[in-house]
């Protein structure tokens, strides 16, 4: 065992990959139905790690969750702006029932107990993971007029309970919020994610990552010309006999390709390319002429080419409506693949209202493409580099409002680090929405940023308070940790069934979002996200985070004036 001290004294990072690397497998074994996870494993794999003396710089810590959460506010900005209503008032209320019945639960096992105001506070700061509790707790017990070595011994014990309870404070956390509610609810956070999405999107949220749709709405399709009235017709009457909804790319004559200019007549046996969408292409051998596999020579490249619509005088105005107004020419060959209005996909329909920043993807050929792109407004450019400059910017402001302390009553409010990041993240993504051609983070970036953002801080944690836990408990006995146990999970349990039953919370997703940040349970948000593979959970978890922030970092002095 010592060399292993040694060997971690001498590189104490190695003890936090170590612990990344054994709690990801850990997280992956099934017992029965259950399974931890990787955010999960990786705070046992850590507590374990802890045992052998390692300690990990908190700056370490305070990194790691500070790109997790500006990178899950980022993603989340868009969606969170628009959803800010009086619907919001069910966040609210799950936020403040669950502080109330956290307080109830520490007050009734100090009176039951008779655990003191220090032991109290301690057990309400690691039960609920609440590390500002320590400060409140303390300044409040400093604040009672006891002789010093009373207050000092008091300060000890928050210490020593937040010490015992913090860390099944994480895990049971994660347990409740990422095993138990979606059994509860009946639902995977996975599927309930998919269904908010289609919501969202009016119906369809498309296929997921490496999922490609079994019939996709745009087809290409070879004809030879063979019906009879086909031939001598132009390539302009075709196209707008089927109301603009196909278009022909290429023609094949006499094994010369020939480009299809508007006027050009077709003649018997040409083989037609012809792109448009699946529904009429169906019909479109009945025009034409039998469908044949042969291409040589007259296949052609499609691309998707992304726009932002700014086109003057046409802000609000449908799809329907534009199309009306754009003639033939500018039309041809070119086909609405995708909307997305600061983020969310919107349905492509002809009543669907376009608005300046909306970003368009058009498919069709190259030339074609880059024709409506120029009509739209300008082109966006794909891009796999994260803009530094802009996340950099976004990520220090967080930090900044994070120091920033209001006084309230005596008892000082803060949002921290965490809750100004996740404030400036939901402010830089919704203003990416709105100008997209700043801020670029690809969404792969973001992904790595949320993953092991949140994964090193949970292990920090673990490697950190896991040992003088551990040491805690062999001398106090397991009585706080019990006692730590009932308060992480009474109050989860109870908000999870208020919002299912009173506030009518009928996704998994949603609620789980909700309940995390009711909480401030940031590892089982992780472990939501993880499991959902959205960002759907992250709207009702910004809302309750920022007021637990609050709510939660109050009960410090409460609990020590009413114990």
């Amino acid at each position: 065992m010592e060399w292993i001290h040694d060997l971690f004294k001498t590189a104490p990072v190695s003890a936090l990959f170590l612990s990344l690397a054994a709690g990801y497998l850990i997280g992956q074994i099934n017992f029965g139905k259950f399974q931890l996870g990787g955010v999960g494993g990786s705070l046992i794999a850590a507590v374990i790690v802890s045992q052998a003396g390692v300690q990990i710089d908190n700056g370490v810590k305070s990194v790691m969750f500070a790109v997790f959460i500006y990178a899950v506010g980022y993603d989340s900005g868009p969606q969170f702006f628009s959803s800010i209503n009086r619907r919001t008032l069910r966040e609210i209320a799950m936020a403040v029932f669950l502080a109330v019945t956290a307080l109830a639960s520490v007050l009734v096992c100090a009176k039951l107990f008779g655990l003191n105001k220090g032991l109290a506070a301690g057990l309400a700061g690691g039960a609920l993971t609440q590390s500002a509790i320590i400060g409140t707790a303390g300044d409040a017990i400093a604040r009672l007029g006891l002789p010093a070595d009373q207050t000092k011994l008091l300060q000890a014990d928050v210490a020593i309970a937040y010490a015992v309870t913090y860390v099944f404070g994480s895990l049971g956390a994660i347990i409740v919020c990422v095993n138990i509610l979606p059994k509860f609810m009946g639902q995977s956070l996975k599927d309930a994610s998919v269904e908010a999405e289609k919501a969202l999107a009016g119906g369809d949220a498309g296929p997921g990552p490496g999922q490609i749709s079994a019939l996709p709405a745009l087809v290409g399709r070879s004809y030879r010309v063979t019906r009879d009235g086909a031939a001598g017709r132009t390539v302009a009457q075709i196209e707008i006999d089927d109301h603009d909804m196909i278009a022909i790319e290429r023609i094949r004559r006499a094994g010369r390709v020939l480009e299809p200019e508007p006027d050009l007549a077709l003649e018997a046996d040409d083989v037609v390319l012809v792109v448009g969408r699946r529904e009429v292409m169906v019909s479109a051998a009945a025009h034409i002429g039998e469908e044949v596999a042969d291409t040589d020579g007259s296949s052609v490249v499609m691309q998707k080419r992304q726009g932002v619509f700014t086109k003057r005088g046409m802000n609000h105005v449908s799809i329907g409506e534009v199309r009306a107004t754009v003639d033939h020419d500018m039309r041809h060959g070119v086909y609405i693949h995708g909307i997305t209005r600061a983020g969310r996909a919107l349905p492509v329909l002809p009543e669907t209202q376009l608005n300046h920043g909306d970003v368009i993807t058009f498919y069709g050929s190259p030339r074609d493409t880059k024709r409506a792109v120029d009509a739209a407004g300008y082109e966006l450019p794909y891009s796999d580099k994260t803009d530094f400059i802009y996340m950099g910017v976004g990520i220090v402001l967080g930090l900044l409002i994070g120091l920033i302390v209001v006084n309230v009553g005596g008892v000082p409010l803060t949002l921290g680090s965490g809750g100004g990041c996740l404030l400036t993240g939901l402010l830089f993504g919704w203003m990416r929405g709105k100008h997209p051609m700043y801020g670029v983070m690809p969404p792969a970036a973001s992904q790595l940023l949320k993953d092991f953002g949140l994964a090193a801080f949970v292990a920090v944690v673990g490697l950190n308070s896991g040992l003088q836990a551990v040491v805690t408990v062999k001398q106090s006995g397991l009585t706080l940790f019990l006692l730590g146990v009932f308060v992480t999970l009474f109050p989860l349990v109870l908000t999870m069934l208020f919002g299912r039953y009173v506030l009518r919370y009928d996704n998994a997703a949603l609620l789980a979002g909700a309940l995390t940040g009711s909480r401030s349970a940031n590892p089982a948000f992780g472990g939501v996200l993880d499991k959902a593979e959205s960002s759907v959970p992250t709207v009702p978890f910004a809302i309750t985070y920022a007021l637990a922030n609050v709510l939660l970092t109050l009960l410090g002095p409460l609990v020590v004036g009413l114990v």
